[in-house]
């Protein structure tokens, strides 16, 4: 077990792909990895501690921003099979043979694409607040969506508490809770995202979700066992494409929390911890 936490983990880098990619490892190692892959316009300090510390309790964790993110260098590609296979360089650099990928919603657009390039390299797959290609409102963003991200916000973090959680009060001050241990991490914070990040990943998410034939065949190709993971009432990316990804993976369950939004993890973030170790131990037999 390493001494650091979510706080405390040094951010170190590795080159790969003509990418200097900036990483924090910390938790218990000896098993299979956990790789984190970040969602829309955020960094490693966007995690949420309550559920990076709890997973790290039982396997080790790695967290990193993909070429042109905060603190690594290089450009945001405009399709996320190009930010997959860079955080396979990523990966690879790293010496990891095999790992399992935890995906949050953009983040699981790239995990699937990861998947889908090296099967060989992900042993099991987490896909949280996220969906298909050619899913539901994906090619143009849903109407709450656009209107969140489209707001002002007295202060800056309060975006999260719409982006995340749902107006009811209990969701909302599991929000404001959320914000508390996204700001913990004091010291080594990863700065903001560049004007050129958004618009690159609104692109690859265009590409993505743009209406095709049949788009939902690629999906029998993950063989992987899969946890979809989403909230009753996600309105970034709806709740439906969830169902749409556990009813086409061949060996994918489903998990939706009551009364929560794109942020499910973070407001069920006990559970989620649970829920996520025993899906990742299965295989060790516990």
């Amino acid at each position: 077990m390493t001494s650091h936490t979510h706080q405390t983990a040094p951010t170190q880098h590795v080159e790969a792909n003509r990418i200097r990619f900036a990483y924090r490892r910390f938790g218990k190692t000896g098993g299979v990895p956990l790789v984190f892959n970040q969602h829309f316009t955020g960094t490693m300090d966007h995690w949420d501690p309550a559920v990076t510390d709890g997973l790290a309790k039982d396997r080790e964790v790695v967290l990193f921003n993909n070429a042109g993110v905060s603190s690594s260098s290089g450009e945001v590609p405009t399709s996320f099979a190009e930010t997959g296979a860079n955080a396979v360089a990523f990966i690879k650099a790293l010496g990891l043979r095999q790992v399992d990928v935890l995906g949050f919603s953009i983040g699981g657009l790239v995990a699937q694409e990861i998947t889908l390039a090296e099967p060989e390299l992900v042993r099991r797959l987490v896909l949280v607040g996220t969906g298909p290609r050619s899913g539901e409102s994906m090619d143009t963003g849903t109407p709450e969506g656009n209107r969140i991200f489209g707001a002002t916000y007295e202060h800056p973090d309060d975006l999260w508490l719409s982006v995340f959680f749902t107006p009811s009060e209990a969701s909302q001050a599991a929000g404001r809770e959320f914000l508390k241990r996204f700001r913990l991490r004091s010291k080594d914070r990863d700065p903001e995202v560049n004007e050129k990040v958004a618009p690159a990943q609104r692109a690859a998410i265009a590409k993505w979700g743009a209406k095709r034939e049949r788009p939902y065949d690629y999906l029998k190709a993950i063989q992987q066992p899969t946890l979809v993971v989403n909230g009753s009432n996600d309105v970034i990316i709806y709740t439906i494409n969830s169902y749409i990804l556990q009813q086409n993976l061949p060996n994918a369950q489903l998990i939706i929390y009551p009364d929560s939004a794109h942020g499910s993890h973070h407001q069920h973030h006990d559970l989620f911890v649970r829920h996520v170790t025993m899906f990742l131990d299965q295989e060790r037999g516990a």
